[in-house]
């Protein structure tokens, strides 16, 4: 706001009201706004109708975020002379709005419109007109929920923010501002309020009982003496990526870091670097559950204003198992404004986003929204989650659970306050979930020694052979964890150099399947001869030894497999359920059998390393007395002969 700050003309002819006005003009400009305000007060009791004296305690007060008071100072400007300062309608109405008063503030914004002719400022009024009737619906028709502070085990007389949780929902992660001669260093600092308080992680696990543990501070290297916050965790809890500002390797003011858990705790982190980071500011990541996209705001160029949302695809790892990424892209019109948007979420499901963004119509400041994709692209507006979600303050770093039905945030607006800003629960409204999504979990061993194995996981759509997820197991614990959206049916594939591969298939076609995820231990079998393993993902049509579609994905498997360990030779086994003759039995599981050994022969692999045979009904692996046992009894499997 103009305030007339270095105006020679004031509308007082007293010179100890000037006096006054200047000394508080001079706080005022150093941001000392405290000590503005008795000069100011001074000087409107030497002359009540000086004008720039009430127009300048507006600001202060506006600077305060103390709404109420700005508005009574601005309304006596108008009062004293209505053309003085013509804005003072416009800042009227933006105070009516943060106080809630939407029917006041929209009067305020025409009344500002139908004085100025300034045609930018005409569209921002037209802008708040449009806020300030969307915030009064929206307030009007309130969503339910109970917001329940997490407890004393997270949260504390710290603020505590940016809380990020493991796609089982087993594991907590979150920001503290803390104190500084808590922190690994146990040094003293200096006097400086900066220097008081850092960022540092905490973590908290959920206990037998589903109750948080106590929280943890996570050590070094991760945390360090300087700033460390807004993370994401990938799916599995085993990478995380956060913001670190002014660091020595920094490529800009705040920057991009990847750590990943270790035996010992968690590594170096490591700036990811170009083309993700530059000398911009980049900040606030989210790491998509499939292991294949980050999302994050930056004020770079080529933005549509502001701070915007961009992506930025995996390409690889390097040497140092640091994720290299390509180009990013902007989301778009349908996501960014020219205003700020910031604090994306992207949940499991890989299809919402929810974010924060002051330039779509909102309730005040930065609001949450949430937005769904549409083969890959935001192609419609997002919905705003609502009121009591959103207030006219500032509300970021919402997560939602893979289950879509609990999210967490941090507030400082809510009763149940351990002090300053502290993590909280509530039940997501039905129509602002996202889709559901579930898990398979466990871990990898050699069946033999029973070592954990880092090992590679890939999770098809057994519809269309399109890949959902990429990912590993530990290599120190060899634990994993692979969310499976709802909707569909999916070929799991896990497999490591030097060992026959596994396989296994999901149907995630009803809701209940969200509410019993998947454990799994999983043993490899190392390639040695007569080394058998069942080829779980190759199906054929009823009562015949034609393949289905939903086999290429599996027989791909098999011929990476074949070329990927050239000296190996093999045979295709065929078995049947005890339905029908044994004659019957035995032939179409030859036939079978056959069926995928001429699929590898049309390949390319050579003859002499293959071979088939039937084995009819014969080694039952469950029980013919039930349609689930004869369904893993009818099975290809394949043999190491050498």
């Amino acid at each position: 706001m103009a305030v007339g700050a270095d105006a020679q003309k004031l509308s007082t002819s007293s010179k100890k009201a000037t006096s006054l006005y200047k000394k508080a003009l001079s706080h005022y400009k150093s941001h000392h706004y405290n000590q503005a305000k008795a000069p100011l007060m001074q000087a409107i009791k030497k002359d009540a109708n000086f004008i720039e004296a009430y127009l300048l305690l507006s600001e202060v007060f506006y600077e305060q975020e103390d709404y109420q008071h700005q508005a009574e100072y601005l309304e006596r400007v108008v009062e004293l002379d209505s053309t003085f300062f013509v804005f003072s309608y416009y800042s009227l109405g933006v105070a009516r709005f943060h106080l809630g008063e939407f029917d006041k503030a929209e009067q305020w914004f025409r009344k500002y419109s139908n004085r100025t002719d300034n045609s930018k400022f005409k569209q921002k009024a037209q802008e708040w007109i449009e806020k300030a009737q969307f915030a009064k619906t929206t307030m009007e028709n309130p969503k339910r929920i109970e917001a329940l502070n997490l407890g004393k085990n997270i949260n504390s007389h710290y603020n505590e923010y940016w809380p990020s949780i493991t796609a089982d929902g087993q594991t907590l992660v979150y920001t503290v501002m803390v104190d500084r001669d808590s922190v690994l260093t146990k040094k003293p600092y200096a006097n400086a309020l900066a220097n008081h308080y850092h960022e540092d992680f905490f973590s908290s696990v959920k206990d037998t009982a589903g109750q948080w543990s106590p929280r943890i501070q996570l050590s070094a290297p991760l945390n360090s003496g300087s700033n460390e916050g807004a993370q994401t965790l990938s799916s599995d809890g085993n990478w995380m990526f956060f913001t670190a500002c002014g660091r020595s390797d920094s490529k800009g003011s705040c920057d991009i870091y990847f750590s990943q858990r270790t035996a010992t705790g968690w590594s170096e982190p490591k700036n990811i670097g170009g083309p993700v980071n530059t000398p911009y500011w980049e900040s606030q990541p989210s790491f998509s559950s499939d292991g294949r996209t980050l999302y994050f705001a930056s004020n770079r160029a080529g933005g549509l204003g502001g701070n915007d949302i961009w992506r930025a695809r995996l390409i690889t790892t390097n040497d140092e198992g640091t994720p290299v990424f390509a180009a990013p892209e902007n989301l778009g019109d349908k996501v960014n404004t020219r205003f700020n948007e910031v604090s994306p979420f992207i949940h499991p499901d890989n299809n919402t986003l929810y974010f924060a963004s002051e330039g779509w119509p909102g309730m005040g400041k930065a609001d949450l929204f949430m937005s769904r994709m549409e083969n890959g692209a935001f192609v419609e507006p997002p919905v705003n989650l609502g009121f009591p979600i959103n207030t006219a303050g500032d509300e970021v770093g919402l997560v939602v659970t893979a289950d879509g039905r609990t999210a967490y945030f941090s507030s400082d607006r809510y009763g149940e306050s351990f002090g300053g800003r502290d993590i909280y629960s509530f039940e997501m409204p039905t129509e602002l979930q996202p889709l559901p999504v579930s898990y398979v979990k466990g871990r990898v061993f050699d069946i033999r020694t029973l070592e954990k194995l880092k090992a590679s996981f890939e999770l098809k759509d057994l519809s269309n052979g399109k890949m959902v997820v990429e990912a590993m197991s530990t290599d120190f614990s060899g634990d994993f964890l692979v969310c499976l959206p709802i909707g569909g049916s999916y070929a799991l594939s896990v497999s490591k150099k030097g060992y026959l591969f596994y396989s296994d298939h999901f149907s995630m076609d009803t809701v209940s399947a969200v509410d019993n995820p998947r454990i799994l231990d999983i043993y490899l079998k190392p390639i040695q001869a007569g080394e058998t393993v069942i080829l779980n993902n190759i199906f054929f049509e009823t009562d015949s030894y034609q393949l289905r579609e939903e086999s290429e994905i599996e027989l791909q498997k098999l011929l990476e497999f074949m070329n990927e360990n050239s000296q190996t030779k093999i045979q295709l086994l065929g078995y049947t359920d005890n339905v029908g003759s044994v004659a019957y039995n035995q032939e179409l599981s030859k036939q079978r059998a056959q069926q995928v050994y001429e699929y590898l022969i049309r390949k390319g692999i050579a003859a002499n390393r293959l071979s088939f045979k039937g084995k009819g009904m014969h080694n039952p692996v469950a029980s013919n007395d039930t349609e689930s046992g004869r369904a893993r009894n009818r099975r290809t499997e394949m043999r190491v002969v050498e």
